[in-house]
């Protein structure tokens, strides 16, 4: 029997100030669908079948709610409580019927850097999905500022299953749960933080036709357009109206597990952006992506 793991990175959820210029935001300038809405908070699908990829929880500071993951089903669900429960993982709620929009079952455990990371299974899911010409599919990946990267990634990888795919240089590392080169990347930083979150649209065309949307809306481009090296999938860094990072990214790297090696990618402009068009991130959308200390879970 194979061991435990996650399959896939599920959604993001996030504490945001400005809940209505926020929903509204990701309604009708991002591309996103609203699929439930409950007192205080909003949960958003993409095009692809995931009930929901996004929530955004009304609050006066920003930060993760929690990270949504998910496992096989609920055997594999079990199975990997069971493995983590004796471990001394900090076990934030045990598997139980979730309340959330979507329903399903999962558990909840914190992360070294103080995170809430749900693990559910069954969760309802859309039949009646297509991509649209200029609209995310899903989340892809989210990337975590962390003080204690190698911590982290012990973490991850023992813990959740995940496997490294690249490292650029000693400052980051890019870890899979599935065939998509990474699903989280942690960043070296002095706190914890969220750096940003990368939504996949279906092809080049369709990332460029989002970014037309964003600047008929009078929101600019923060970073690209451009090709990263690690991942090789294009890039265009945008900020919300919480000042939460947020990318449009396509051609995401597909890996093979049977012959894929981890590389370390050199931190030189040629490597982080291949195609040469945006260069080193602008030093005051660092500050965006640098985000502000999060304490995490409060429970």
């Amino acid at each position: 029997m194979s061991e435990p793991k996650v399959s896939r990175l599920r959604g993001v959820a996030l504490c945001a100030p400005k809940m209505s210029e926020t929903k509204d935001f990701y309604t009708e300038v991002w591309g996103l669908t609203p699929v439930a809405e409950e007192a205080g908070t909003v949960y958003f699908r993409g095009t692809a079948p995931e009930h929901h990829i996004l929530s955004i929880h009304d609050a006066d500071h920003r930060g993760i709610q929690y990270i949504n993951l998910a496992a096989q089903d609920r055997a594999a669900m079990q199975a990997l409580f069971d493995k983590v429960k004796d471990t001394g993982v900090k076990i934030a709620a045990a598997p139980r019927d979730l309340d959330t929009p979507g329903g399903g079952v999962g558990f909840d455990i914190v992360d070294p850097d103080n995170r809430l990371l749900r693990v559910a299974a069954e969760v309802e899911q859309h039949h009646e999905f297509a991509d649209r010409p200029d609209a995310p599919r899903k989340i892809t990946h989210c990337v975590l500022n962390t003080p204690q990267l190698e911590t982290a990634l012990d973490f991850y990888q023992s813990t959740l299953g995940f496997q490294i795919s690249d490292w650029s240089e000693n400052q980051m590392v890019f870890i899979r749960c599935n065939v998509d080169h990474h699903s989280i990347a942690f960043n070296r930083a002095d706190h914890a933080s969220l750096n940003h979150i990368a939504f996949e649209m279906p092809s080049i065309d369709a990332q460029m036709k989002g970014i037309g949307r964003m600047k008929r809306h009078g929101r600019d481009v923060g970073w690209g357009v451009g090709r990263h090296g690690p991942g090789n999938n294009t890039f265009s860094y945008f900020t919300d109206p919480s000042d939460f990072v947020i990318e449009y990214t396509a051609e995401v790297e597909r890996i093979d597990p049977a012959t894929h090696e981890p590389r370390v990618w050199k931190r030189t402009p040629e490597l982080m952006d291949r195609w040469g068009t945006a260069g080193p991130p602008p030093p005051g959308f660092r500050k965006y992506m640098a985000g502000e200390p999060d304490p995490g879970y409060q429970g």
